[in-house]
């Protein structure tokens, strides 16, 4: 994940996700993920603590790349490129 990544990288999707809690982000992400070709770029909004830890270690699971993890108070955005 490198700062350029952010920069660069503008998203084929967004998905919004603030206001819901565990495990409706995961949920929501795991399914536009699944719509999405590989190489496409999801960003993902979203306000959750578990959040974090939950797009993160499902990413890694699944094999997808978090280019970029940006946080800003309570509010989280993410940026990840499908990769399979």
């Amino acid at each position: 994940m490198s700062d350029k990544d952010s920069k660069t990288s503008k998203p084929d999707r967004t998905l919004d996700v603030m206001g819901f809690f565990c495990p409706e982000p995961i949920f929501r992400t795991r399914m536009e993920i699944d719509q999405m070709s590989r190489g496409e770029v999801l960003e993902v909004l979203a306000d959750d603590p578990a959040a974090e830890p939950d797009i993160t270690a499902w990413a890694r699971r699944t094999g997808q790349e978090i280019i970029s993890l940006e946080k800003n108070g309570n509010s989280l955005r993410f940026l990840i490129r499908k990769a399979k």
